[in-house]
């Protein structure tokens, strides 16, 4: 039988590994018409060998790093995989979002300067935690532009945030209607500064002393709520954010009023990334 020495101390462990292989190699060709029990013999070489190219492949870190680059790569596709499956889901929100319905002075609650070549329309739930978390961020954005961006509000009140939520949007609407614009917003921001949000943030016991807080007649604004006639408006807000691809609140979508060009922008994202979105619509009008 052909013997084979392994130096286990090699100075190139890569170079120690081929020789090992090769060394394999010709006492594997050397019997490869004997017996069976020099084929026994050969299993047994082979055993050595393999664990011989263990053992240098752990002495030398190669193993290691060979498994660690493995790792890195997987994760590196792993991520460029979730980039590029956020940058599809993007693109098809904001293909959606140029459904959303066109401002009106009209018909919607509009912040800041009507006639703004931006708008954050916002379809948004009293009772929503990230609402509550964004309104702040809504109003910073309209004063950064300075009358380039308007902020309209839009009712999406969500079934597992009621009764609560959708008492609240007509309650706004109330407001609205017995004090006008400015004092539908000021309602709106008393009831976010206040909510827990949840579902059950701000008691219904609250709603008409607010409305009274700010001025409005207790009474009308009472029968304002058992009336039901805002109901007609929030259903509609519904439909029409369900349409733009609202699926949940905050749901914003910057609106280019000028070409229609959209931007969806779910969640309550900071003021940087809203901003980054009114500058992309900005410059198409440029």
């Amino acid at each position: 039988m052909a013997r084979f020495t392994f130096h286990p101390r090699a100075a190139c462990p890569r170079l120690a590994i081929v020789a090992l292989l090769v060394g394999a190699i010709a006492s594997l060709g050397v019997h490869a018409d004997q017996s069976s029990q020099q084929a026994t013999d050969e299993d047994k070489l082979v055993r050595r060998i393999t664990e011989a190219v263990m053992q240098e492949l752990r002495s030398s870190d190669l193993l290691n790093e060979q498994i660690e680059r493995g790792i890195r790569r997987y994760v590196e596709k792993q991520r460029d995989a979730q980039a590029a499956a956020r940058a599809r889901q993007q693109q098809q929100k904001s293909a959606a979002a140029k459904n959303v319905r066109r401002v009106s002075v009209e018909q919607d609650h509009i912040y800041g300067n009507p006639d703004a070549e931006i708008s954050l329309i916002e379809y948004s739930d009293f009772e929503c935690p990230y609402c509550k978390r964004f309104h702040a961020t809504a109003k910073s954005l309209v004063e950064k532009y300075d009358g380039k961006v308007n902020w309209v509000y839009r009712h999406f009140p969500l079934n597992f945030h009621d009764p609560g939520a959708t008492k609240q949007a007509v309650a706004s609407e109330c407001a609205g209607e017995l004090g006008g614009n400015d004092v539908f917003w000021k309602y709106t921001d008393g009831i976010y500064a206040r909510t827990r949000s949840g579902g059950k943030g701000f008691p219904e016991s609250k709603l008409i002393p607010l409305a009274e807080e700010l001025g409005l007649d207790g009474a009308a604004f009472k029968e304002c709520l058992i009336s039901g006639r805002h109901m007609a408006r929030i259903q509609a807000d519904l439909a029409e954010g369900s349409r733009a691809g609202i699926t949940g609140t905050p749901g914003n979508i910057i609106l280019n009023n000028t070409t229609g060009e959209a931007r969806a922008q779910s969640g309550a994202v900071p003021l940087s990334s809203m901003g980054a979105a009114v500058e992309q619509l900005l410059q198409t009008t440029n």
